[in-house]
């Protein structure tokens, strides 16, 4: 019952630990790079909104009586779709930096790192970047249909609704995909093995994507570390304990 709660909570109480030393070095450079993402993405989702509320939601209709209700719900979809994108964006190019604030915000808060984090920027960037493009394709193999389906609905009243949700719920869960793979990738968890340990926590995981979600409309700035630092909480304080190793040989 609280599961939800307890992982939404999970990112706002990062932004404790940011800037605490031994962890603000490696929050400032990604910082940086996400006020300027985020500046050019919100300056083109703002150009185009009126424009897509306009498409998509249509004053002349006989169910217009129920506009002002649907605005807000598409409203809140088209926001998450553009806080998607920039998360996407903002994540692949401040990917290297991620993992290693993943593994300083671990040592933090137990007294030890990830014995297989590979702290060195350099010779992480490659595998950083590789991994961002996995969950890049995992996204869209989900998203598309989504998309689809959304355009598809867009002309049955109702069903639009339906679709914006399940929209919304995808997008909670892939933030959480995407900021719990740092923490998990400094023990060199495969993605479907990341995929199932959070199936295990299903609420809980989308309880963490609401609230990063809701920290990106609140605080977009600081959303990303906050919620690389919030996801290594999750793992510390759940999801490693449910993580069973290959036995050695």
């Amino acid at each position: 019952m609280f599961a939800p709660i307890q992982g939404f909570l999970l990112p706002f109480r990062a932004l404790l630990t940011l800037f605490r030393p031994g962890i603000r070095p490696f929050v400032l450079v990604p910082l940086l790079l996400n006020i300027l993402t985020f500046g050019l993405l919100a300056w083109i989702a703002v150009s185009y909104f009126d424009q897509f509320m306009t498409e998509y939601l249509p004053a002349d209709t006989w169910w217009s009586f129920l506009r002002p209700v649907l605005w807000v719900v598409f409203a809140l979809g088209y926001a998450l779709a553009m806080f998607y994108g920039f998360t996407i964006l903002a994540n692949l190019i401040a990917s290297p930096f991620n993992g290693i604030l993943a593994a300083k915000a671990e040592e933090r808060l137990i007294g030890q790192a990830p014995a297989g984090a590979n702290l060195s920027l350099a010779a992480s960037i490659i595998p950083a970047i590789t991994g961002e493009l996995g969950k890049i394709l995992y996204f869209l193999k989900w998203a598309i249909p989504i998309l689809i389906l959304f355009v598809i609905s867009s002309f049955i009243p109702g069903l639009n609704v339906l679709v914006t949700a399940l929209w919304v719920g995808f997008g909670f869960w892939f933030l959480t995909y995407e900021y719990a793979d740092y923490p998990m990738g400094n023990y060199d968890i495969r993605p479907s093995q990341q995929l199932a340990l959070l199936r295990r926590r299903r609420f809980k995981s989308l309880g963490f994507g609401a609230g990063v979600s809701t920290l990106m409309l609140i605080m977009g700035f600081v959303a990303m570390p906050a919620a690389v630092v919030g996801a290594t909480l999750f793992w510390v304080e759940d999801l490693k304990t449910r993580h069973q190793p290959p036995a050695s040989k």
